[in-house]
C-alpha cells in the first residue's frame, strides 16, 4: 500500500517503521503545519491519521471527500463521530476509528462487553482505573471510555460515568493516572462485599498500537463502508 501518514508525533513515526518493515510505502507526511491539498498529489490507498482533536473532524472530512481510505486513533473529538460516518456513508467512502487499535485491547474491549452483561445481574459495583504516560492530553483515556460505554450499555442501572471515583451507584467511576513511560494500562474491576474480579490489560509498549493500525489497514484499505474494530477482530 501507499499510505499517507496524518500526522507525525511518536505514533506517526511508529506507524512509518512498522508499515515500511510490513512492505509498504510512506508516500505522504501531512504535519501541523501543512495543507492537506498536499494529499492529492501523492498516489495513495490508505490515509491513517493520529492528531489532536482540534483538527481530527477536518483531516477526516477532507479525506473522505476526496475518495481516500482513512483510518483514524485521534480521541476527543467523539460528539462529531456521527457526522464523519454520514458523510463517509453518503460519499460511499471507507472510514474506520477506534479509540485504540492494540488486538490485545480489542479481544479485552469483547471480554469486558461480555462480563458487564454477567454483572449487571449481580450484585457488584463496576469502575475502571487507567494509566497512561505524562504527555496524554485526554482524560480519560477513550479506552476507558469505550470500556466504560460496553458497561453501561449493559447496565440499567448505571447512566453514566464521571472522571474520578464514584460512590453514587447511577455513575460509572474511571480514575485517570498519570506516570512517565506508561504505554497503557487499563483495568475493570468488578466489587461486592465478599469479593472482587478485575480484569486488565498492559501494553508494554507503543509499538503494538502501530502493529494494529497496520494490520487493520491492511484489511480495509479495500472495502468500501463504516467499520469498527469488532468488525476487524469478527471478519478477519
Amino acid at each position: 500500500m501507499n499510505i499517507a501518514l496524518i500526522g507525525y508525533g511518536k505514533m506517526g513515526k511508529a506507524i512509518e517503521r512498522v508499515a515500511v518493515d510490513s512492505g509498504h510505502s510512506i508516500s505522504c507526511i501531512i504535519q501541523p503545519d501543512d495543507e492537506l491539498s498536499k494529499l492529492l498529489n501523492s498516489e495513495i490507498d490508505l490515509a491513517i491519521e493520529f492528531t489532536q482533536p482540534e483538527s481530527a473532524f477536518e483531516n477526516l472530512s477532507y479525506c473522505i471527500e476526496n475518495d481516500i481510505p482513512v483510518i483514524s486513533g485521534t480521541t476527543g473529538w467523539l460528539e462529531q463521530l456521527n457526522e464523519i460516518e454520514q458523510l463517509c456513508q453518503n460519499r460511499n467512502g471507507t472510514f474506520l476509528y477506534a479509540s485504540n487499535f492494540s488486538i490485545g485491547v480489542n479481544l479485552f474491549f469483547e471480554l469486558n462487553n461480555w462480563l458487564a452483561g454477567k454483572m449487571a445481574q449481580l450484585n457488584f459495583n463496576p469502575s475502571i482505573l487507567e494509566v497512561h504516560h505524562t504527555e496524554k492530553k485526554d482524560s480519560p483515556s477513550g479506552t476507558a471510555i469505550t470500556l466504560a460505554e460496553g458497561i453501561i450499555s449493559s447496565n440499567p442501572i448505571i447512566d453514566g460515568w464521571i472522571n474520578e471515583e464514584s460512590t453514587d451507584h447511577k455513575k460509572l467511576g474511571i480514575v485517570s493516572e498519570r506516570k512517565p513511560n506508561v504505554p497503557g494500562t487499563h483495568t475493570v474491576s468488578y466489587t461486592s462485599s465478599f469479593e472482587s474480579i478485575d480484569i486488565t490489560h498492559t501494553a508494554h509498549d507503543r509499538s503494538v498500537f502501530a502493529q494494529g493500525v497496520v494490520k487493520v489497514g491492511e484489511w480495509i484499505h479495500k472495502k468500501k463502508g463504516v467499520f469498527t474494530m469488532s468488525d476487524f477482530i469478527n471478519n478477519k
